[in-house]
């Protein structure tokens, strides 16, 4: 697969050039589990949804490092917004994703990023801030490197979101996001990352601009 131009539907808000996006979503789609959660995902019905993270990067990384394209990969993250922040909807709507994609080899995590608030501070002890769409959790990754969404529409197209633009992840250059405190998150997951695709460039978490 080889989008062109018009298949492509960037966010007006990310740097990110047509150029990047086009070899992005080509190197990305090359991974089936991909492919197919995103072909299913664009008539689920969500109306507000990203697929990213993780599976998006690391597909890249491996085909850097000439792995298998699924390689190493342990989820694949699934973001959606719905204002009822009910326990049993988002049971519900994490169900029928697993109904939709149950024959793909893979482990999808769903959540609905509207909850985040409601559990992230009696965990980790820290306000998450408020949530007015899916593409905020993006926003908050501890990486800038991974914080991309993509996601498939009905006629095909993509829509990719990258507040820090496609540039790093390509190059495969980890920096940090410091929008949360979680520095230990952070060196505890690039450490691992180091150690899978060794060609890495990874930026410790405080670091001088570059």
């Amino acid at each position: 697969m080889k989008p062109g131009l018009h298949d492509i539907v960037i966010s007006p808000e990310n740097a990110v050039t047509d150029s990047d996006a086009r070899t992005f979503v080509s190197l990305v789609c090359q991974n089936p589990h991909v492919q197919a959660i995103l072909n299913r995902m664009a008539h689920f019905g969500l109306q507000d949804w990203w697929l990213t993270a993780g599976c998006l990067a690391q597909t890249i990384w491996n085909i850097q490092a000439g792995y298998d394209l699924i390689a190493h990969i342990d989820d694949y993250d699934l973001f959606y917004f719905d204002p009822d922040t009910g326990f049993d909807a988002e049971d519900r709507v994490i169900k029928q994703v697993a109904t939709l994609c149950a024959d793909i080899p893979v482990r999808i995590e769903t959540r609905n990023q509207a909850r985040v608030p409601i559990w992230y501070e009696p965990k980790f002890g820290f306000a998450y801030g408020d949530v007015h769409r899916a593409s905020d959790g993006i926003d908050r990754f501890a990486y800038q490197t991974t914080a991309i969404g993509l996601r498939q529409g009905k006629d095909g197209d993509f829509a990719i979101y990258a507040p820090f633009g496609l540039e790093n992840v390509l190059a495969g250059h980890v920096v940090p996001n410091r929008a949360l405190p979680v520095a230990a998150v952070y060196r505890q997951k690039t450490e691992r990352w180091g150690k899978i695709w060794p060609h890495l460039t990874i930026l410790p978490w405080r670091h001088d601009p570059v």
